[in-house]
């Protein structure tokens, strides 16, 4: 529920105007609230007074806008994305966990459908190896439910089971990364937004990631996984393996021109 300073309110109406569902009215020179507010925080980032608060959130972690410390170079952001890359090999060295929660912190603050803010975050670091060896015994199994519907990862998930079993080091789905971020959410919009803010931040803290579709699809597949990771009636949008880079890029790679229609 929103909250409304009146002695601090100058009732200039910022905070109704830039209300997207319009839950905010001015009575008597004053913001009113009214009830149905999605607790999107518009209306506290606007005021000028800093009159307005969503006492069921942590006001305390809210900042003051700082144009010199909040702007990003344009440039540099573009170049950031395009030097990006999925990593598929990871030094020993573990990440560590003051990186992993600003990391967490740039998918917590990605724009959810109607606020809803319901994306959870499974950071699997010291129990990584545990799952690890339950994942793979269910490879085989799971292999062998996809041999009629999808035929082609049946053969190719047991050829990855034939070589992790022979070698454990021969892992081509962890690829020996030290961690891995799982991103829940109904919505799969929010959470696909959610894991691209969050692998931005990870590289800007010097690390990597790959978007693991193999692992997204293995794991909504076995609900022995999902139960293991407190997931059994939720979507698994994205799994991010994350750790520093074992390998050193030099440029950018190309692309194929964009595919844009200008109208």
């Amino acid at each position: 529920m929103i909250t409304i300073d009146r002695e601090k309110c100058i009732g200039c109406g910022l905070c109704v105007k830039d209300c997207p569902v319009g839950k905010l009215r001015l009575e008597d020179k004053k913001a009113v609230y009214t009830p149905e507010c999605i607790e999107c925080g518009h209306c506290v980032a606007v005021c000028p007074r800093a009159a307005v608060a969503i006492p069921e959130y942590d006001m305390e972690d809210v900042e003051e806008y700082d144009k010199d410390e909040f702007s990003v170079d344009p440039e540099h952001f573009l170049h950031a994305v395009k030097f990006r890359r999925s990593i598929r090999a990871y030094r020993e060295q573990e990440l560590e966990k003051e990186k992993l929660e600003k990391i967490l912190q740039a998918g917590r603050y990605t724009p959810t459908a109607k606020n809803t803010q319901s994306c959870r975050f499974i950071v699997l670091k010291d129990e990584l190896e545990e799952f690890k060896k339950l994942l793979w015994e269910e490879i085989p199994e799971l292999a062998d439910r996809m041999k009629g519907e999808m035929p082609q990862y049946a053969m190719l998930f047991k050829f990855m089971y034939r070589r992790w079993k022979k070698d454990h080091d021969a892992d081509q789905l962890f690829f020996n990364a030290p961690s891995c971020i799982m991103v829940i959410s109904d919505n799969p919009l929010d959470g696909g937004l959610a894991a691209a803010n969050m692998e931005t931040m990870a590289v800007a803290e010097g690390a990597g990631v790959l978007y693991s579709g193999y692992l997204q699809r293995i794991i909504e597949a076995s609900t022995k996984l999902k139960e293991w990771l407190g997931i059994p009636d939720r979507h698994l949008t994205a799994c991010m393996l994350i750790g520093y880079p074992a390998v050193t890029y030099r440029r950018t790679a190309p692309r194929k021109k964009a595919d844009i229609i200008w109208r």
